[in-house]
This record gives structure tokens, sequence and C-alpha cells, in this order.
């Protein structure tokens, strides 16, 4: 496969106000507007700019080492004995997620603007080693906000991004975990827009970061269409991805949004149960509401204001969701389910031990679902997940949690 230099603009959404139907949009101070009208502009500038697009890709395939293959998990769908199950493997890109995708177009972006530093909230720290990876490459300085609960469970991606030079800074208020994070890199972020990029690490946030690291994201969707059809002389009768922000899931999905045939699901954690703390289903009980700027399904008590959210992926705690995901959710177009931490965890080292591969918690979300829907869906068909990170920053973590359950 050669270099993608086509244009990034592939779907009509969002409109000019930055709207997927009734969510998306900007609800910012008046200062803040002013900026990201801003990079607005100098994204719509430098998308179609065959100098940004060619050096985006020769990044991308140089760099990152796209594109990243498909393989078919025979193993796995042997045990399971349904459909046949295929990954998309994002979890080979460098740093070791799809994150990279997003975070070197927002550097590429920033560094073309007169920016001096990246700033940014991780959860998992992927985008924190993206984006301080990223920061390196094109010269910029690079702040990571990081809840301090996040801080103790991804401790191996705290010190790769400490070793790529990038300040990550605790943040010990509230849960300190993902949207507490967002809090504060966007406190920071207001403190001065000017020779910042606040690169949001997910299809949030205001006018045009949903869009942009949507864009950024596709070709995660574009490759897979493409590989697949090459492996199996047809689409996928199935996608499945992991939701929490919603950037991988958008990244595979938007390829395939038009063809009916395609049946998507997106699945959101459902943690310990559904009880208010237990959980991070945003779409799933969640209801419209507005959150760091931008308007989409939250999870929020009766005065508006987000709830607590947990999943033992630390990718996944966040109460909001992307825009362009909930319009997907009242279209119908993708079917928003759910997987527990049990679930997860057991798919972590199912994959890991039919396979060889050993997922993020976050794609093993994803995994659990697939595995059930293997079941259901029968021989013959096909499923496509994303497998959008590998297991390496959560081997402690899970070992010193589940190892005993599994005979480490």
């Amino acid at each position: 496969m050669t270099e993608t230099t086509t244009s990034l603009e592939n779907t009509p959404l969002p409109d000019k106000e930055g709207r997927f139907g009734e969510y998306g949009g900007s609800y910012v101070p008046e200062q803040l507007q002013a900026v990201l009208d801003e990079i607005t502009q100098s994204y719509e500038n430098i998308k179609n700019d065959p100098s940004f697009l060619e050096e985006l890709a020769a990044l991308n395939q140089h760099f990152t080492g796209r594109p990243s293959p498909v393989f078919h998990c025979k193993n796995l769908s042997e045990k399971v004995g349904g459909a046949d199950i295929y990954l998309k493997r994002e979890d080979l890109n460098h740093t070791g997620a799809h994150k990279i995708n997003h975070c070197l177009g927002e550097a590429l972006l920033a560094k073309r603007m007169g920016k001096k530093k990246l700033i940014a909230e991780t959860g998992a720290g992927q985008h924190g080693v993206a984006l301080a990876t990223a920061a390196t490459l094109v010269g910029l300085e690079c702040d990571i906000y990081m809840g301090v609960v996040d801080i103790k469970k991804e401790h191996p991606n705290v010190v790769r991004m400490k070793i790529l030079g990038a300040t990550v800074v605790p943040v010990k208020r509230g849960t300190q975990t993902l949207k507490d994070a967002v809090d504060a890199a966007f406190e920071a972020y207001l403190e001065d827009p000017v020779s910042q990029l606040y690169a949001i690490g997910s299809v949030v946030g205001p006018h045009p970061f949903p869009m942009m690291v949507r864009d950024f994201q596709q070709i995660v969707g574009i490759e897979a269409r493409e590989q697949f059809q090459a492996m199996t002389g047809k689409l996928p009768d199935n996608l499945v991805a992991c939701v929490g922000g919603g950037s991988n899931a958008m990244g595979l999905f938007s390829a395939f949004l038009n063809d009916k045939d395609v049946s998507i699901y997106g699945v959101e954690p459902s943690g310990r149960g559904f009880k208010d703390g237990d959980h991070a289903a945003t779409l799933t009980l969640g209801k419209p509401g507005v959150l760091h700027g931008f308007s989409s399904y939250l999870l929020q008590d009766d005065n508006g204001d987000p709830l607590p959210v947990y999943s033992v992926a630390s990718g996944l705690d966040y109460p909001g969701v992307g825009p362009q995901h909930s319009l997907l959710k009242d279209l119908g177009r993708v079917n928003y389910v759910t997987a527990s931490d049990d679930e997860a965890i057991n798919a972590f080292f199912e994959l890991s031990r039919t396979d060889g591969i050993i997922p993020a918690i976050e794609s093993a979300h994803a995994m659990a679902y697939a595995v059930k829907l293997a079941k259901e869906a029968g021989k013959g068909k096909t499923i496509l997940v994303n497998l959008s990170g590998r297991g390496d920053k959560d081997i402690d973590f899970v070992i010193e949690n589940y190892g005993k359950d599994f005979g480490i």
C-alpha cells in the first residue's frame, strides 16, 4: 500500500458551526473562541495542502509504521466457534496505539501555526505518550495533565512520557482521573491560548477538535476497508470498537458509515455495574448536555453536572462522548453496547492466550463484545475489531489485581 496523500475531508459533517446534528458546537469564553476560530481556519487551510498531506503521509509510513495490518484471529475464532474475528492492529503503531495518528497531525498543525507548546490530558497514558513523541519530533514543549489515580495505575506510560521530555502534571482533585485531567488542562490552556495548542486526545471538545481528530483517525478505516476486501473479497459483516471519547471507533467506523450491510458496534464500559459512579456508559445511560465546551450525551445529575464515572480502563472513564457518536446513536446507525470490567479482563487473557496478542484493557472491551457477537452471528460471518492499543502499559496493574485468578 502506498502513502495516502488524498484529502482528509471525507464526510460532510460537521456543519460550519461545528455541529453534528444537535451535538458539538463551541461553548467557550469569547476570548478562547477567537483562538479556536484561528485554529479552525488554520486547519481548513492545511487539510488539503499537498505539502502538509505529503509530510503527514511520510511520517505515517516511515515513523508510525503504517499501514497497520489486519490479522485473522484463527485460534480465537475456532475456540469461540462462531463468526471469524479479525483485528485492525493499531497496537502495532509506534507508541503502541491509535493515538499517534492524530497527535502527529496536531503537532504539525501547531508547528505551522507558530505555537511553542502542546498541552493535553491523558487517562491511560497512550495519548500522553503519543503527544510527547510528536512534540519531540517537531521540536515543541509538551505538558501532559494526568490524574494521580491513573499515574499510579499506568506507571510505565508515565515513565515513557518523562523519558520523551514531557512534563507530567499530576491532577489531585475530584476523582483524580480523566475528567479531572481534562478540566486541569483546559484551565492551563485558558491561561495562555496564544503560545500553546491544546491537543485534545479524542473526538471531543469544542469545534474544530472533534472534526480534526476524526479526520486524522480516518486513515484507520480507509486502510481497513482496502485490506479486508483484499483478504476476504468482501466487506466485514460487523465492526467493533471500544468507546470512551470515541476516537479509535470513529477512525474505523467513518469509512463504513454508508455501507448499510455492515453492522457497527461501539462498546462502552459498564464497569462494576450500572450504579452511578460504577460505570462510564455515556451513550447507554446518558442524556444530552454540555461538558468541556461541546454538547453530547453526558452522564449527569439533575442539575446537569457530570456524574462520577469509573472503568477498569483508564482511557474509557469519561462522562461525555464525541458529538458524532451522539448523532450516530440517534440515527440508529451505530449500536452502542457495553462490556463489564470482568468481561474485559477475561478477554484480555483470552486473546493473549489464544493468539499471542496482549491488548490494552480499553481494546479488551471491544474484544469481549466481539466474542459474544461471534457466537450470536454464527459461522460464515465476519467481525473486524479495532485493536486500538497494546497492553504493555496495563501488565503490572492486571497482574497485581487479577493475576491470581489466571494462575499468575
